[in-house]
């Protein structure tokens, strides 16, 4: 029973959230087939979706055209999020208290601030 009802489950979200949905509309396609196949009786089903799909043409029927299978695409379902302006959030407590911060000042003999900087220029060539 679970198995069912999860396949029926994932059979309507893929429904509504995808193109499959098309695929309910395949009676209103064989029923247009045998519409057109009474007015041509050599018409074959490739022709037929030949001249339906590669390329379309607007003729006496093209409202019947129109509800054919991945003819006309939509966005079956549409998500839209919105946040209740009256949420508003306040800070009871102070929760942050900054401490100062120490600077490190380097006073030693291995460090030289001029050999850091040269870093960036680029090589001198010494000619003697």
């Amino acid at each position: 029973m679970k198995k069912l009802i999860s396949i029926l489950l994932l059979s309507l979200y893929l429904v509504s959230t995808t193109e499959l949905y098309q695929l309910l509309k395949m009676p209103i396609l064989i029923e247009h087939y045998f519409q057109h196949k009474n007015l041509n009786s050599e018409m074959s089903f490739t022709a037929f979706l030949k001249m339906h799909y590669d390329h379309p043409v607007k003729d006496n029927d093209y409202d019947q055209d129109q509800k054919l299978p991945f003819v006309s695409h939509a966005s079956p379902l549409s998500v839209a999020f919105t946040v209740n302006p009256i949420l508003d959030l306040h800070c009871l407590e102070k929760v942050f208290n900054p401490i100062g911060i120490k600077q490190i000042l380097y006073k030693n003999i291995l460090y030289n601030k001029e050999i850091l900087n040269s870093i960036w220029e680029p090589p001198r060539f010494h000619q003697s």
